[in-house]
């Protein structure tokens, strides 16, 4: 299949990109690695009228510590993250991560925003953000908003992104070294889209859980924390108990999406297993780390 017809931009500048954001409304559609969009578009299940290409700004494309926070731009790639690009807790977990994503040549061109912007639920850029309460950057010609995950995640594929605005930064909170961390994911082959996972982070004092965050993704519309395997882990030792305990707490918490890979039933087994990994490569991190 061959897209629809459409007009293409290639804007050199934020501004210049958010005016043309504005003239053409919902009808324009931003590109940045086109790993979604584009093949939506041969498929013709996107007819965009305009196609805005971000990849020549150049003022996009960082990856920075500032602020207690990580900053990532809107032409950062996935590739980028296979090495460490931050430093503490955070800088270890992210390469674990992104190796998970598809295939080279998609980390090669796709984009961190751009994920975050399509909002698939089988996202591991989705599950890290709302995991660890990242901030998202939303411009327009007329303001600038910074949103929460509450605030910005709505469904599947569905954000609180206005027609006229553009994801240009996601921030993520730098973690010391007190701070251990664990993904797990589960998908039919390596590459496929996953039917669960997990990021699982404990900030551990004097062999004691003291502060932990536990997100699901892909199994339900929305990747969010899972407060009630979170306060079960709090206050232990992260011990076997503490790691079952939190993988059931977390399977009854969801609604499980249903779909020719997977039932509900399914869904909620998966997220229990990948749970009680994350944790244990947690704990096993932490265990090397003493």
């Amino acid at each position: 299949m061959k897209p629809a017809a459409f007009k293409y931009f290639a804007p050199r500048g934020v501004e210049e990109a958010l005016a043309l954001l504005v003239a053409h409304g919902e009808d324009g559609k931003v590109l940045a690695g086109g790993q979604s969009l584009v093949p939506a578009m041969n498929f013709r299940l996107a007819r965009p009228a305009a196609l805005i290409d971000i990849n020549r700004i150049a003022a996009l494309d960082y990856l920075r510590e500032e602020g207690g926070t990580l900053r990532i731009g809107a032409l950062a790639r996935h590739a980028r993250f296979e090495t460490p690009v931050a430093g503490g807790a955070l800088g270890g977990f992210l390469p674990r991560v992104a190796r998970h994503i598809a295939h080279f040549p998609i980390r090669a061109r796709g984009t961190f925003c751009g994920s975050l912007a399509h909002a698939d639920p089988a996202s591991e850029w989705c599950l890290v953000a709302a995991t660890l309460d990242a901030e998202f950057v939303v411009a327009s010609q007329h303001r600038t908003r910074v949103l929460g995950p509450g605030d910005y995640f709505v469904g599947a594929l569905t954000t609180t992104l206005e027609p006229d605005e553009l994801l240009t930064e996601t921030r993520l909170p730098l973690l010391d070294d007190r701070w251990r961390s664990g993904f797990a994911e589960f998908s039919r082959r390596t590459g496929d889209y996953a039917l669960a996972m997990t990021a699982a982070f404990l900030r551990i004092e004097d062999g004691c859980v003291v502060e932990a965050r536990v997100g699901i993704g892909a199994a339900a519309e929305c990747p969010a924390r899972i407060e009630a395997a979170e306060a079960a882990l709090v206050g232990s030792d992260g011990g076997l108990e503490a790691r079952r305990q939190a993988g059931a707490l977390a399977a009854a918490a969801i609604e499980p999406l249903e779909d020719v890979q997977a039932g509900a039933d399914y869904r909620r087994h998966l997220v229990r297993a990948m749970v009680e990994r994350a944790l244990t490569q947690a704990m096993a991190t932490e265990a090397a780390a003493a």
